[in-house]
């Protein structure tokens, strides 16, 4: 079992604190396993059994615990007077109104709140408004090539093209069968799909969802509108409009299927309204959906990179200067990174290419270029870092 020692940390720095943990993630990316290692941790702390109190509503045997008031009376009765109690809600989404049961726990001395969800929705209306300032969300994403690493050993090569390949979705890294590794991100897709998208947006039309899906598997790293989108499926016999995919849109992003990233005018230092781009949360699902037909592999080396930002703390834009695009621009606090990503830069056409828009930026905070390539073609101040060793690096 791989150490999620990023999340962990963030756990442990977390633990007794009078704020609610709020883990959110795809599903099979990891949650519940991560609460598994941290009641592990409370127990080598001294924590007793009868002090840690842990339902799964994923479970058919707390079907009887979907009702909020119910749910609250089973963890109340089971509290220790003077003694903190950890209580553990895995996939709480499950559970009509759960925000008042959490709540209401919440209140209470001596209880420390864990609760996972696969539906970005659980922190939208009632919920964060009745918590608000009350919890810290803990976003998950699966396997980073660090953390697949760690958990598949041997050849650092092999490693980087089965992850390149099949993804960082935990249980996938030890599937050796092909077939069954098919399968098994199969049945993530679809059970994300119908439990996290068709049926909390109650879509009717599902063969057109998965158009707009493998529109945009398709389309990683590319920028699209929903407009664009629209016109592209109706031309094609899907006849759809603008809200609709835009609508579908924010379905797979409230499921955490897709990641939006906004474009940004560096020079004019603002966000742009249209024009974003989109990342997939896995490349497993897309090589799963669409097989190996159209990878690009620069765009889903870009795909790598966006996720590898996020699960690093930056909040990522597409960046805007003057007629030139740069991949990105992370911000972590008053830190800025700047990123062109690249399969290969040896040519010089391509390195002027990916350089040209970097040396455009008038500022001093670091630029790299990301590659595959193993030599460095630094110039400028710009510097130019292979690909694994990013992603092994801090």
């Amino acid at each position: 079992m791989v150490q999620r020692k990023q999340y962990m940390e963030k756990l442990k720095r977390m633990k007794d604190k009078k704020i609610i943990k709020v883990i959110t993630g795809i599903r099979r990316c990891g949650k519940s396993t991560l609460l598994l290692m941290f009641r592990a941790y409370l127990k080598e702390c001294g924590i007793e059994d009868n002090q840690i109190i842990s339902i799964n509503f994923e479970d058919v045997a707390n079907e009887h615990l979907l009702d909020y008031r119910k749910l609250h009376d089973y963890v109340t009765k089971q509290l220790i007077p003077n003694k903190m109690t950890y209580v553990f809600l895995d996939e709480i989404q499950n559970v009509p109104q759960f925000q008042k049961a959490v709540d209401s726990l919440f209140i209470k001395d001596d209880v420390d709140v864990y609760i996972t969800g696969s539906n970005a929705q659980m922190l939208s209306g009632e919920l964060a408004t009745l918590l608000s300032g009350r919890y810290i969300e803990i976003s998950m994403l699966p396997l980073s090539f660090a953390e697949y690493y760690e958990l598949v050993g041997g050849d650092q090569r092999d490693a980087w093209n089965s992850y390149f390949k099949n993804g960082g979705f935990p249980y996938v890294a030890v599937i050796e069968d092909e077939n069954i590794r098919r399968d098994y991100l199969m049945g993530i897709y679809n059970t994300v799909l119908l439990k996290d998208v068709v049926a909390r947006k109650r879509i009717s039309d599902i063969p057109l969802l998965e158009s707009v899906i493998k529109f945009l598997f398709d389309n990683i790293g590319n920028i699209v509108s929903s407009k664009k989108i629209a016109d592209s499926l109706t031309s094609f016999g899907r006849k759809t409009t603008s809200v609709t995919v835009e609508n579908y849109i924010e379905a797979l992003t409230s499921a955490f299927i897709l990641y939006k990233a906004n474009r940004y005018d560096v020079k004019g230092k603002q966000h742009l309204k249209s024009l974003e781009k989109y990342y997939l949360v896995d490349l497993g699902l897309r090589r799963m959906l669409l097989g190996d037909k159209n990878a690009d592999i620069g765009h889903i080396l870009e795909n790598i990179v966006y996720l590898e930002l996020l699960r690093r703390g930056y909040t990522v834009d597409i960046g805007k200067v003057d007629d030139k695009e740069i991949d990105f621009i992370a911000m972590l606090g008053s830190d800025k990174v700047y990123y062109q990503v690249s399969a290969t830069i040896l040519d010089p056409a391509t390195f002027e290419r990916e350089i040209a828009p970097l040396k455009k930026v008038a500022d001093h905070y670091p630029k790299f270029i990301i590659s595959m390539d193993e030599l460095p073609m630094d110039e400028d101040g710009i510097k130019q870092i292979n690909i694994v060793d990013f992603l092994l690096g801090e």
